[in-house]
C-alpha cells in the first residue's frame, strides 16, 4: 500500500544575495516553523534563489527586447522556434524551453536571472551542506517553471538533482493485472517538483519545501540528465 506523501512549505527564508549559503538559511527556517529536516526528506529549492546565492545575476534593461534576445542566444546553443519576442531554445544543459531559462519574475528590475551552470552540482552543494549544517541525510532537487509542448499551463520540473532517481525504470515489471510493463519510466523527480510548486507558489515568496513520504527505494545518486531524451529519441528534431 503506498504511503501517504506530505508537503511542507519552508517560509521566512528571505531574500537571497550572491554569496548566501542556502543550506543554513533553509535548515534554520525549518527548525524555526517546528518542521526541522529529517533523513530521507526531499528538499526541493527553486532555481530563482539557486542562481542568486552562485550569482548568476545579470543587468538586462526589462524594456530592452534586443538585449533580452541577445542575451537568450547567449544561453542557447540552438534555436527551436521564435514567436515575437519568445524564444524556445536548448540550453547547453539540453534543456528545451522558453528563452533559455532566463527569468526577469522575482528579480529586482533592471535584472535578469540565469540558470545554474551545473544544476545537479548546486543540488548536491546544498545536500552536502545540509548534512553538515543539520545532520540529516536528504535528497535535494533544484526546480523551475516549464512550459510543455502540446499543452497549455506552466508546472516545475526538476534541473537538478542529489540524491533521488530522476527517472524510476518500471520496464520489465508487471502492472496491476500481471501483464509487464515494456515502455514506463516515471519522471519521479519531476513528479516531485511539481508537488512542491503547489505549496510554494509564484508570488508567496516560499522559495523551498520539504517532501516526506517518498519510496525509500527511490533514494540513490541520480543526475537531471536522465531527464534529458536523447537525439535519436526525439521524433521532433
Amino acid at each position: 500500500m503506498p504511503t501517504a506523501l506530505t508537503v511542507i512549505p519552508i517560509a521566512g527564508i528571505g531574500e537571497i544575495r550572491t554569496g548566501d549559503e542556502l543550506a543554513v538559511l533553509i535548515a534554520d527556517a525549518a527548525r524555526a516553523q517546528d518542521t526541522p529536516l529529517e533523513d530521507r526528506d526531499c528538499v526541493v529549492v527553486t532555481q530563482k534563489v539557486v542562481s542568486k546565492a552562485e550569482g548568476r545575476i545579470v543587468p538586462l534593461p526589462h524594456d530592452d527586447l534586443d538585449a533580452r534576445r541577445q542575451l537568450v542566444e547567449s544561453e542557447s546553443v540552438r534555436i527551436v522556434r521564435r514567436r515575437a519576442d519568445l524564444i524556445i531554445s536548448e540550453t547547453r544543459h539540453g534543456f528545451v524551453c522558453a528563452n533559455a531559462g532566463v527569468d526577469l519574475s522575482n528579480v529586482a528590475d533592471g535584472w535578469a536571472a540565469l540558470l545554474p551552470v551545473e544544476p545537479d552540482r548546486s543540488a548536491k552543494h546544498v545536500r552536502d551542506a545540509l548534512r553538515a549544517r543539520a545532520g540529516v541525510e536528504v535528497a535535494v532537487i533544484v526546480s523551475d517553471t516549464f512550459g510543455r509542448a502540446w499543452r497549455r499551463g506552466l508546472t516545475d520540473v526538476a534541473i537538478g538533482v542529489s540524491g533521488i532517481a530522476a527517472v524510476v525504470d518500471l520496464r520489465e515489471t508487471p502492472d496491476a493485472l500481471g501483464r509487464i510493463l515494456h515502455v514506463t519510466e516515471v519522471a519521479i523527480a519531476d513528479e516531485i517538483a511539481g508537488a512542491s510548486e503547489l505549496v510554494m507558489g509564484k508570488a508567496l515568496g516560499v522559495p523551498a519545501a520539504i517532501v516526506r513520504g517518498l519510496d525509500p527505494s527511490w533514494f540513490r545518486e541520480s543526475s537531471y540528465r536522465e531527464l534529458i531524451r536523447p537525439p535519436a529519441e526525439d521524433l521532433f528534431r
